[in-house]
């Protein structure tokens, strides 16, 4: 996932983009309003992060001017302004979101995920999620790897899944907690240890190259070999 943060406080940016690339996303970073809008409407981005308060163009004119292009690419915009009337203004002017600094990065994280969520199922939710020669159909809850199908257990299954959906992006240790067990980080559990060991068992020990990565100190990957 590629995405534009159009920040003038540098290091409120450098801390939104170092917690965003640990997390797996690659960023492109802007200081002022042209460079933002001309980052915004010459690349392709996933979604953007917006600072209200910018020099040479704020974000409200710039997030005008790109909704008057046609771009419908997810917007937050971030702000002091934390007035009703200042987030109804935001949202009217086109952004999908609308959080208050200061703020913690886990909601800024969660927003996001949720937001790229709600976009992807706007644009069509896919059925079949892959990697290189492994495909996960989501209708059939089944696995192949190679045109072998891989017999899941359930939790295997979700894990599987949730991997694939970040792909290319570090899912740490907590993400996986949160997400396919649904509880908060224990550090003393085993249970995503055993769980990976497992489904590489499955997906990677019996074929030519490893899709399931190890980042050490980070969490895991799937990215394909190419």
């Amino acid at each position: 996932m590629k995405i534009l943060l159009v920040e003038d406080d540098q290091e409120v940016a450098r801390f939104i983009c170092s917690s965003l690339q640990q997390v797996g996303y690659v960023v492109d970073e802007c200081h002022c309003g042209k460079q933002g809008l001309l980052q915004a409407t010459t690349e392709t981005y996933d979604a953007i992060i917006l600072d209200r308060m910018l020099p040479e163009l704020n974000g409200i004119s710039l997030l005008k001017t790109l909704r008057a292009t046609g771009s419908r690419v997810p917007v937050i915009l971030l702000s002091a302004m934390a007035d009703v009337s200042h987030r109804v203004e935001g949202l009217q002017a086109g952004a999908d979101d609308y959080l208050t600094k200061p703020f913690a990065f886990s909601e800024l994280h969660a927003r996001l995920e949720v937001m790229l969520r709600r976009s992807s199922n706007e644009q069509g939710e896919q059925t079949v999620l892959r990697c290189d020669d492994l495909s996960l159909n989501l209708l059939t809850q089944e696995a192949k790897r190679a045109e072998v199908v891989i017999n899941l257990q359930p939790r295997e299954y979700r894990l599987l899944e949730y991997l694939l959906r970040h792909q290319d992006r570090v899912v740490t240790r907590t993400m996986l907690l949160e997400s396919v067990w649904d509880y908060h980080f224990d550090p003393q559990t085993n249970v995503i240890d055993v769980h990976i060991s497992r489904l590489r068992n499955k997906v990677d020990k019996p074929f030519s190259h490893t899709l399931i990565h190890t980042i050490r100190g980070r969490g895991y990957v799937v990215k394909s070999a190419s």
